[in-house]
């Protein structure tokens, strides 16, 4: 039986949303390895898993959502979401920290070495000899073909503005829910999510207009697949993170969170402010430098 006393250590009852997400993901990853053998029917069976994945997604939060509702939360629960929204974000850090660290190795080491600098003096002489070193690049041989770079101050600085301003209202949403003002909550947290969705739109503008007439695409060496590897994992998490706040909103909207009791909200504004400083990080790394 469940433990909710203040000084005691929340014990969670039996569920089944474990398992339910466990089958989904062992569907997922089985039907995927069929795909890619060239088993067509996999296909289904691939959808079949996403659909039990988000299934148990949907069950696996309402339940938390209605025990949260009826207090059978304690502090020591509320401690443990915010470590473990703590952790969560931090292995996010780590994740973009890899695909930046593979932009400085690339840029800063790989490419020069190429050109003959450093230990690099007899790669270039034996196997690419003539390479002149620079940024961006498709590499020896030009793989890919002749591509252009986006504009710093066209759509990324847009979209730059964009973020830098969802940053603000969702402070600004934060504060209202604080001072137990729930329309402007609602209509800030409108404003945020509305912000993060013109923000994927204009980003699906960018990737067609750099596919299509720039002739940027991954296969453009190097640059085009750290470029489209940082820009898309980034335009999934704003995505992500546009579809939590959404769900903040709805629940806004029915009257859930206190000025006192709103970690839900804190954690969705965490993750907002996370996109928010590594969207700075790749404005500056890959757009302007």
């Amino acid at each position: 039986m469940a433990q909710h006393a203040d000084n005691a250590y929340y014990v969670p009852h039996a569920t089944r949303w474990p398992i339910v997400g466990s089958l989904g993901m062992i569907i997922m990853l089985a039907s995927a390895a069929y795909w890619l053998n060239g088993a067509s029917a996999a296909r289904w069976s691939f959808l079949l898993g996403v659909a039990i994945l988000v299934f148990m997604v949907f069950g696996w939060f309402g339940q938390v959502i209605r025990e949260s509702e009826r207090g059978v939360y304690n502090e020591q629960v509320d401690s443990s979401f915010r470590l473990g929204m703590a952790w969560f974000i931090f292995s996010e850090i780590m994740f973009f920290a890899c695909f930046f660290g593979a932009l400085f190795y690339a840029r800063a080491l790989v490419v020069p070495w190429l050109g003959g600098e450093g230990s690099g003096a007899a790669t270039n002489e034996y196997l690419w000899p003539g390479y002149v070193p620079h940024w961006p690049t498709n590499g020896p041989g030009e793989v890919g073909g002749d591509f252009q770079t986006i504009p710093a101050f066209g759509i990324p600085f847009v979209n730059t503005l964009i973020l830098l301003t969802s940053g603000v209202t969702i402070t600004l949403a934060h504060h209202a829910l604080k001072a137990a003002r729930r329309t402007p909550l609602i209509l800030w947290l409108a404003a945020t999510v509305l912000l993060g969705l013109v923000f994927v739109v204009l980003q699906v503008e960018e990737y067609l207009e750099a596919y299509q007439v720039l002739g940027l695409t991954l296969g453009s060496g190097i640059y085009g697949s750290t470029f489209f590897m940082l820009t898309g994992f980034h335009g999934l998490h704003v995505s992500l993170g546009a579809i939590i706040l959404l769900v903040i909103m709805l629940r806004s909207m029915r009257g859930h969170f206190t000025p006192d009791s709103h970690f839900a909200f804190e954690a969705a504004a965490w993750y907002w402010h996370f996109v928010d400083v590594v969207w700075l990080g790749l404005f500056i790394f890959v757009y302007v430098l």
